[in-house]
């Protein structure tokens, strides 16, 4: 598939069919996230596969909780999500940390977002939907998983066949809008 094409195809999708992933899939997402670049090659993430329906429903739990909770319904679609996947942001090497403490920015999140992108990705062209959810209980969710205290669960993915497949166009700026050469 043509690179644009795959990108333009890419959408979050929040309503998902009862039906399994082949873990051949998902691991094919997980080496397309291996393979993402990283500051000083740190790959500062590890990515936490939930598929098993009571795991999951604990993990739903959690992500809900508190002042999470579905009653507003915020992310209460993540119940229908075949698969869910946490990205836990690792360590990155002394240099990565040296280069990101002098410029004041967390490379790890940069890098995390990228293997996630990588990830996701791989999906689209899997013809596998996913949506990124980054509101979430993290203390909770971290219990559950078995996430050490001093790490952080950068964001979630739900993922699944879609629902209601549809062929909407993407509202997005213009090129001019984002963009400019030489100076901002």
């Amino acid at each position: 598939m043509d690179f644009l094409d795959l990108v333009k195809r890419r959408k979050s999708t929040r309503s998902f069919l009862k039906k399994d992933i082949p873990k051949e899939n998902i691991e094919t997402c997980i080496e397309a996230a291996r393979l993402a670049p990283s500051a000083c090659n740190s790959q500062p993430w590890k990515f936490v596969i939930v598929t098993d329906q009571q795991n999951k429903e604990k993990v739903v739990e959690a992500i809900l909780s508190g002042i999470y909770t579905d009653r507003s319904g915020i992310n209460a679609f993540i119940r229908t999500a075949p698969v869910i996947v946490a990205i836990v942001n690792e360590k990155m090497k002394l240099t990565a940390r040296t280069g990101a403490f002098i410029r004041k920015i967390d490379y790890s999140l940069l890098d995390s977002g990228i293997a996630g992108e990588h990830f996701v990705l791989a999906a689209t062209e899997l013809g596998i939907s996913t949506c990124w959810v980054g509101w979430f209980n993290e203390s909770k969710l971290k219990k559950v998983l078995g996430v050490p205290k001093k790490k952080r669960i950068t964001c979630l993915i739900a993922m699944g066949y879609a629902k209601n497949d549809s062929d909407k166009q993407k509202i997005r700026k213009e090129i001019s809008e984002i963009s400019s050469f030489e100076k901002y």
